[in-house]
């Protein structure tokens, strides 16, 4: 089927005040978009989204869109009514023609898809992640033709990233998202947008994935980076010549001096240009302590609210290593990070620090801001200027070094940009020493440049790392091992992020219904037979009875004994493929009989 323009833009800016943030772009987004895009912090992109949606209007420039396409809009912040449950903000979301007893069944179909545990939750008691699920759902309900997201990842774990990555990856609707998850914009996108000011037409676009973009950018700028060396010889040899002597001088003939004038301000823009490629500098300070054993957890686990987060867990941080965690929201992970810390002792087990050894924590709620200090305060606490690595540094150039400029000094922290934020707490963490970083999350909301000096300033530090992130990129690259809390009380170690997503596979399915309430009889007796009513009462015992010997499959899998007996671990991977294969076929059936009864 032929791809179709659905909304065009030509030469549109914006600018607020005197701060441009981009002019002159013209994109087209068709029938079969999936596209990435990308860009500094303060480039505009999410700006550009809102003047696509409608939200926003450009302050020069022509939208056009197809008459007949529905653009739907999903922003950063998800709002809802707290006190509506999850069906009626789904039903809402319908438009008033879409609004019969039999669109329920879209519903309650796009409920079932989700996995959420109970459709008359409150949406006030939902967690982040479950927020987000449900905004997606609610955009989805509405069968745009075009899908503008901003930052869809916001909130949601790793098991949610990767739903909604698989969910695009078969949409029959086009996309447009904004991300700094590279993993995502790998697999997700099959073109790259960039906003940035680096490039002469003010962005860059690239048919293809991440990589491809990655590829072409950096021919790119090594293309931009020869033509500002090459200009600035002919501009010197040309200034060289124009100073020559008298004689010389009235000899110049008026073009020689049109374009040496010509030559300096190509100079001039291609070295602006060059220039925006700067990012922050990021760089921590370790204590270069020599003790090989810096922390010790020995069977270590606790339990929140009754729940039993994990157990039986033991680590040891040493100097150069790099321990990455992974595990769904509630699962226990910046709890882990308290136990580390101190700041919680453990209901079992013990945690033991080499003496005097110096821990710098990344909070990702950013409690450690007090959002009502200007910058320079929050930047430079003691005077105008702080100490690093035995430097004295004025509060400008320190600011400098994170992407601030000077005007921005004044500015209080509540006003700042939430990557802007982020920078600030690294900056602060910079200036202390460390032998161990435990940084929950320190990646949310920067961009992708900044994300790419943070991840090679923790690969040059020489104490341990612990690292929570939703990042696949950072973890793949910076982790020796992962540990893996599903939440459920197991703690499990993996070589790096491929291995445990291979395991994934052949976990129990997500889809647990505990809060499912059976039909009522006058529901059962709606469509279905006397045979399916009965069938339909007993499935879910024996989907309950399938995952409990897939688990126990799963467990024998890591017996050392069995590991080490090729012929028996061929035979236990077999069964376990069954048991698997099951377990779905259990699930689709319930979801057919769920259908007919409706």
């Amino acid at each position: 089927m032929p791809s179709t323009l659905l909304i065009s833009s030509q030469n549109i800016s914006k600018s607020y005040g005197t701060h441009a943030l981009f002019s002159g772009i013209s994109l087209g987004f068709f029938s079969d978009e999936r596209l990435g895009l990308i860009g500094p912090n303060g480039s505009g992109k999410s700006t550009l989204l809102k003047i696509f949606a409608g939200i926003e209007t450009p302050d020069s420039g022509e939208i056009v869109q197809k008459r007949d396409a529905l653009v739907v809009y999903l922003p950063q912040e998800d709002r809802f009514n707290p006190e509506e449950s999850v069906e009626e903000i789904l039903f809402s979301s319908l438009s008033e023609e879409h609004r019969e007893p039999e669109h329920y069944q879209r519903i309650r179909e796009t409920i079932r898809r989700v996995a959420f545990p109970d459709r008359a939750q409150k949406a006030g008691t939902l967690s982040g992640g479950w927020r987000k699920r449900l905004a997606i759902s609610r955009a989805l309900l509405q069968e745009p033709d075009l899908l503008l997201m901003d930052e869809p990842t916001n909130h949601l774990d790793m098991e949610g990233i990767l739903w909604l990555e698989e969910l695009l990856k078969k949409a029959s609707f086009a996309f447009v998202l904004v991300s700094h998850d590279r993993y995502f914009l790998e697999n997700a996108t099959n073109r790259i947008v960039e906003l940035n000011p680096q490039y002469s037409e003010g962005f860059l676009k690239v048919e293809g994935n991440y990589s491809s973009f990655l590829q072409k950018r950096e021919e790119l700028v090594q293309q931009q980076t020869q033509q500002e060396m090459v200009l600035s010889n002919k501009v010197q040899r040309e200034l060289a010549w124009l100073r020559r002597g008298p004689k010389a001088r009235t000899s110049k003939a008026r073009y020689r001096l049109d374009s040496a004038q010509q030559m300096q301000d190509e100079l001039s823009a291609v070295k602006t240009r060059n220039a925006q490629g700067q990012t922050a500098r990021i760089d921590f300070e370790a204590t270069e302590r020599k003790t090989k054993k810096l922390l010790e957890a020995r069977d270590i686990g606790i339990s929140r609210g009754g729940k039993k987060l994990f157990s039986h867990l033991s680590l040891q941080l040493s100097p150069g290593k790099c321990v990455g965690v992974l595990g769904q929201n509630g699962s226990g992970k910046s709890t882990l990070i308290q136990l580390l810390t101190g700041d919680l002792i453990p209901d079992s087990g013990t945690v033991q620090w080499a003496e005097g050894v110096q821990i710098v924590t990344f909070d990702q709620k950013r409690e450690q801001l007090n959002f009502s200090q200007t910058l320079r305060e929050a930047l430079c606490p003691l005077g105008d200027q702080v100490i690093f690595q035995g430097t004295a540094l004025h509060v400008v150039s320190w600011a400098k070094r994170f992407l601030f400029p000077s005007e921005k000094l004044k500015l209080p922290i509540s006003q700042l940009s939430g990557g802007e934020q982020a920078r600030v707490l690294l900056a602060n963490l910079m200036l202390k020493p460390a032998d161990i970083l435990l940084l929950d999350e320190p990646t949310n909301d920067l961009d992708i440049p900044t994300l790419e000096v943070l991840e090679e300033s923790l690969r040059d530090f020489p104490g341990a790392i612990v690292l929570i992130t939703h990042d696949r990129f950072l973890l793949d690259r910076l982790s020796d091992t992962l540990l893996y809390l599903d939440g459920k009380g197991k703690a499990e170690f993996f070589a790096d992020y491929h291995q445990w997503f291979e395991a994934r596979k052949l976990r129990p399915s997500n889809k647990v219904y505990p809060d499912y309430t059976p039909p009522s009889k006058q529901e059962a007796a709606q469509g279905l037979s006397y045979e399916e009513r009965k069938e339909l009462s007993r499935i879910e015992k024996k989907i309950l009875k399938a995952e409990k010997s897939l688990e126990t499959f799963q467990e024998r899998l890591h017996d050392p004994e069995i590991m080490s007996d090729s012929e028996r671990l061929t035979t236990l991977y077999a069964q376990l493929q069954e048991s698997k294969n099951k377990v779905d076929r259990l699930y689709q059936r319930w979801e057919e009989l769920e259908l007919l009864r409706q």
